[in-house]
């Protein structure tokens, strides 16, 4: 069977995607979807954002760690470890309310969901036989927004029936079972000789003045991914007249960043990758504004829309983009600006935490958080008319 051949970038890419659902989606979004319920019966909002900043700590964690995995080999191995840790996490959320050992699951998630995104994805695309690996990594990235929309069709059904937010969480892991066996069989590479595995060593030329620039910008989009990523679906809910709405907001969010990877990475083949990503941050901008100025409910699914569109496909961009700027070893690069989202996912929800109970609204954090990523827009503006490398093409 195709789907079962190792070698087919049919099965490598959808087990990439998979790999992605349970990583980011089972492991990390999910978190999302069911904060409004667990809210309403066990956590409150101060807790939910250490729940959130822990979870963030755990993937720049291992984001920092997949940087120094040297061989093929031992990536596999990690990868697989990191699929284990997210469903076990997840499974331990739905039988137990113990604080400590939520922070202990939410960290180790955070771990996995680095292993599966991070060092996954590096993986398909040294796996990958293809012409057009941008293209193809398009289709790799749209599992973010598969991520969201699974988890969150599965945590509705699972309410359809009469189940909470527990039940939700043990379907979940469940199911994130069953992808990662299949993940873990196609992403894998046969054994060499001992003498033959290539192994990547740390390579400090690879921080380019371009590379750094990235890596600074990508810091202020995980700021910008995480406001709405961890509290979207509240924030839309606290607006006069959409409680309860907040929920569909989340899943318009997931749909839109399906084929939203695609469709970025096919306008940064043709017209650059750093211009394309500063278009995407200021459709963000607004994306984050609408909440503070309307509480109409189309706008309010257009700021969903932007968010999913845009968040993720800038995962893709970046990613990508810092992927063919080191060439040989994808993970390098690609681990060192995960590690700098993920400082910015820590600190995120700490701020905004911060200043929703001391004004008892969400609109300063979203203030905040819109101009950080405008900051971010000023760093690739630089570099794009500063740096060379800025107009690489990517084939």
């Amino acid at each position: 069977m195709a789907h079962f051949n190792r070698e087919s970038n049919n099965a490598i890419l959808l087990a990439g995607i998979l790999a992605l659902v349970v990583g980011v989606g089972v492991a990390r979004f999910v978190f999302t979807s069911l904060l409004p319920a667990m809210l309403e019966d066990s956590i409150n909002i101060a807790f939910a954002g250490v729940l959130a900043s822990i979870n963030y700590f755990g993937y720049l964690s291992g984001s920092v760690f997949s940087i120094f995995i040297k061989d093929i080999y031992t990536k596999v191995k990690y990868f697989r470890l990191g699929l284990v840790l997210c469903v076990i996490c997840s499974f331990v959320l739905g039988i137990t309310e113990n604080d400590i050992v939520w922070v202990i699951a939410r960290f180790l998630a955070g771990f996995g969901a680095a292993m599966a995104l991070v060092v996954g994805s590096a993986i398909v695309m040294l796996k990958l036989q293809s012409t057009n690996k941008t293209k193809a990594m398009g289709i790799h990235f749209s599992g973010l927004g598969f991520s969201i929309v699974i988890t969150d069709l599965v945590m509705r059904g699972v309410f359809s029936y009469g189940g909470d937010w527990k039940d939700a969480w043990l379907i979940l892991a469940i199911l994130g079972g069953f992808f990662s066996c299949y993940s873990a069989y196609i992403l894998r590479f046969e054994k060499q000789p001992t003498n033959d595995v290539i192994k990547h060593k740390f390579d400090k030329s690879l921080f380019s003045p371009m590379v750094i620039i990235l890596i600074l910008a990508y810091f202020t989009e995980g700021v910008g991914m995480v406001v709405q990523s961890t509290f979207l679906p509240d924030i839309v809910n606290s607006l006069d007249g959409l409680s309860g709405y907040g929920g569909w907001v989340w899943l318009v969010a997931g749909i839109a960043g399906i084929p939203s990877c695609i469709i970025w990475m096919r306008l940064a083949h043709r017209f650059g990758s750093i211009n394309i990503m500063m278009i995407a941050m200021l459709l963000q901008i607004i994306g984050i504004l609408i909440p503070i100025f309307s509480n109409n409910i189309i706008m309010n699914l257009i700021s969903g829309i932007l968010f999913g569109a845009t968040f993720i496909g800038l995962v893709a961009l970046f990613m990508n983009f810092g992927g063919q700027l080191s060439k040989k070893n994808p993970v390098f690069i690609m681990g060192a600006l995960t590690a700098a989202y993920g400082v910015g996912q820590i600190i995120a929800p700490l701020y905004s935490v911060a200043l929703i109970e001391q004004f008892q609204t969400y609109n300063h954090a979203l203030y905040l958080t819109a101009f950080i990523v405008a900051c971010g827009i000023l760093l690739l503006t630089y570099a794009k008319f500063n740096l060379k490398e800025a107009t690489l093409c990517m084939q």
